[in-house]
């Protein structure tokens, strides 16, 4: 990729105009009718948007010119659809009238909302229009659906190339305090409500399309005489679609999903074992993840993580299997303790065959290896194959719908309190989440099985089965309850312990106790070389120095900071304790951000400098810290700040501010790296010598 990146941005440099002409042409094309079915054009657009986070587009030109291809282009299709009732002929494969009967129907049923939903499915997109012409919907409806229909397209595609470009490394940098992972929480929420509530009008206008597309293509003539000429083939594959039928479509889609998830599966498995870059980027989520811990946020979790505790699944698993037996439920009993009870059994042989130790930096002392994580197993075993005895039972789209959205916040909850409490790795929680998934699709095949041969008519509940179902229901409440408020684990306290070592050299220090030069994005690739090396008494020296000299100390982030940073760079205040977006030495998170304000006076432009505390100290006792600058020239993406390629010229503002207190007693300039040309984790470029100051604090 990086090599493709290289040998392309050359050409992007002198391309100018032309390439939004590309753009344009590529985005009109593919949306004109039966044409654009052949053209990439969501995949060139996503390509320019990723090329757009580099500088060599103009985000609001690109959306622009692809909005306006992609309107032009559907109104092309529209006009066409109009003039062209002679096209459709009683014979045809796809332009037969009973198509089009089919079409006036489909928009008279569902409206406006076919062209914005019809905009974002590849195959038909370019189709839609067409049809919507041809079936005489009224042309104003028509254009206002398809503006916002080729916006929101465009928007999506640009902004997913460009975010591509290092937003998720940024993301990952910003995942922090109780702040952003109560925001988080909330955000998820309200993305999955959202889903829930738009999910029906999509999956009823795929379905409906899906179905008009399959009865086309069996009506088709050639397809009859290939049926004729090879009848067991297509009677086979009749059967393997029939959604009327357990052993048709869903137990074909859940074959396909159980073969993914296992080779996905097998990946991580590999990964784990031969430490390729998986274990580096769990060890960064660890420290990251440790260094924002929160007293209340563990209160909270260690509530959350009890869900799938042992004791607590067995008795809900008991409770569960009571209600089913007096509900006349029975045949989702077996498969039910066969899915948990396989799940455990092979979450413990795997825990045992991978062997990985745990985080040392857990909050409390586990029994038993890391991987994968017990409780994501059993969290998508227990609370999945619950979701899915509601989602059969329940009769209406939206509570369906919410069945699965607390299912899945209830099981991601639980993951996410296992790598919170760091008792876990990401890897542990994904891999858990795989093999539940796994026993889970083998649960649901084995209940959609029996409940094919069962014979048991459905009779609604009495009033007694009602209440001995509430009360069991809440005997199992009140134990979790219980279980939860008496969890009180001895916290792991050496987690926090760091040996120290000493040095009589720090030049050579690194290569001596391997501690990296540069700094590191969250998968662990290098970015800016260290450019300062600190020695002081403890941390309130280096600090209150650092203070004196006229840089404050950043903000933890939580809520309000964050809230405050929002305010400040929106309307281009200063903030001069503003938070800083984490960043890693040695797959440890900064411990000390400074920042100093400029001449402009907003949080927008202000110089950085981040520190690392590390486990050396000199023959005389002093600690030892190592550092990066920086100098932010404005807001990018609207998640972190555009740095300055010159980060040379900020570590001498640094020294000179110490030397203008006297704080230095001795400065040393030494070739750590050698001459550099890279970029951030945010593809923002740098140049450095490769040199760094050693300070001695007074």
């Amino acid at each position: 990729m990086e090599n493709f990146i290289a040998l392309v941005t050359p050409m992007l440099q002198h391309i100018g105009v032309f390439g939004y002409l590309v753009v344009f042409a590529v985005t009109f094309t593919e949306a004109v009718a039966f044409i654009g079915s052949f053209i990439p054009g969501g995949t060139i657009l996503t390509i320019a948007g990723f090329f757009a986070a580099q500088g060599y587009f103009s985000f609001a030109k690109l959306l622009t010119v692809s909005a306006l291809g992609v309107m032009l282009g559907d109104g092309l299709s529209f006009w066409l659809g109009s003039k062209s009732k002679r096209l459709f002929k009683e014979k045809r494969f796809l332009l037969n009238e009973k198509n089009l009967e089919k079409g006036r129907k489909f928009f008279e049923k569902h409206g406006g909302r076919s062209i914005l939903f019809g905009r974002f499915i590849a195959p038909v997109r370019s189709v839609i229009p067409f049809v919507a012409g041809a079936s005489k919907m009224d042309k104003w409806e028509f254009t206002f659906w398809m503006i916002i229909g080729g916006i929101l397209w465009s928007l999506f595609h640009i902004v997913l190339g460009f975010f591509f470009s290092g937003t998720i490394e940024t993301l990952g940098m910003w995942s922090t305090r109780v702040g952003v992972f109560v925001a988080a929480i909330i955000v998820g929420i309200i993305i999955l409500q959202l889903m829930v509530r738009f999910a029906h009008p999509i999956f009823e206008f795929l379905g409906s399309l899906l179905k008009s597309i399959k009865e086309a293509i069996l009506e088709n003539p050639d397809v009859k005489k290939m049926a004729k000429k090879h009848p067991k083939i297509f009677a086979f594959l009749g059967k393997r679609l029939d959604t009327g039928n357990f052993t048709g479509m869903l137990l074909t889609s859940l074959l396909i999903a159980f073969v993914y998830i296992l080779s996905v599966f097998a990946g991580t498995v590999e990964d784990v074992v031969t430490n390729s870059i998986i274990t580096g980027a769990d060890l960064r989520v660890e420290n990251l993840v440790y260094s924002f811990r929160n007293t209340d946020l563990i209160k909270f979790f260690l509530w959350v993580t009890t869900l799938a505790n042992v004791r607590v699944i067995i008795v809900f698993a008991t409770i569960l299997s009571l209600i089913l037996w007096v509900r006349r439920k029975k045949e989702f009993i077996l498969p039910f303790w066969v899915t948990l009870s396989g799940s455990t059994l092979f979450y413990t042989i795997t825990k045992l065959i991978v062997h990985r130790p745990r985080p040392e930096l857990a909050y409390y002392a586990e029994r038993g290896f890391s991987f994968p994580s017990g409780h994501s197993t059993i969290a998508v075993a227990f609370y999945g194959f619950v979701a899915y005895i509601l989602f059969r039972r329940k009769h209406h789209w939206k509570m369906k719908a919410n069945v699965v959205f607390w299912g899945l916040l209830t099981i991601l909850a639980i993951g996410f309190s296992r790598i919170y409490l760091c008792v876990h790795y990401l890897s542990d929680v994904m891999g858990g989440y795989m093999m539940g998934a796994l026993w889970l699709i083998i649960g649901i095949i084995l209940s959609e099985w029996l409940l094919k041969y069962s014979n048991e008519e459905r009779q609604p509940a009495s009033r007694k089965v009602w209440v001995t179902s509430i009360v069991l229901a809440i005997l199992g409440i009140s134990f979790y309850a219980y279980a939860a408020y008496t969890f009180r684990p001895v916290p792991n306290n050496k987690a926090i312990i760091q040996d120290k070592v000493t040095t009589a050299d720090i030049q050579t220090m690194f290569n001596a106790y391997n501690l990296s030069k540069y700094s590191e994005t969250l998968y662990g690739n290098p970015m800016e070389p260290v450019s300062l090396i600190m020695v002081a008494d403890n941390d309130e020296k280096f600090v209150s120095s650092m203070k004196e000299a006229g840089w404050s100390l950043a903000d933890q982030l939580n809520v309000s900071t964050l809230i405050e940073a929002g305010r400040t760079a929106m309307f281009n205040e200063e903030y001069q304790t503003a938070p800083i977006t984490p960043s890693f030495w040695n797959a440890q998170t900064h411990d000390f951000g400074f920042q100093k304000p400029t001449s402009e006076n907003s949080v927008r432009f202000r110089h950085h400098a981040r520190f690392w505390r590390t486990n050396v100290r000199t023959e005389d006792g002093k600690n030892i810290y190592v550092g990066t600058t920086s100098l932010d020239v404005g807001i990018k993406w609207y998640i972190t700040h555009r740095i300055s390629p010159d980060i040379d010229t900020e570590r001498e503002l640094v020294l000179n501010d110490l030397e203008t207190i006297g704080a230095a007693t001795y400065v040393e300039k030494i070739q750590l790296v050698a001459p550099l040309l890279g970029k951030n984790f945010a593809r923002d470029q740098f140049f450095t010598d490769g040199k760094a100051y050693i300070i001695y604090f007074k």
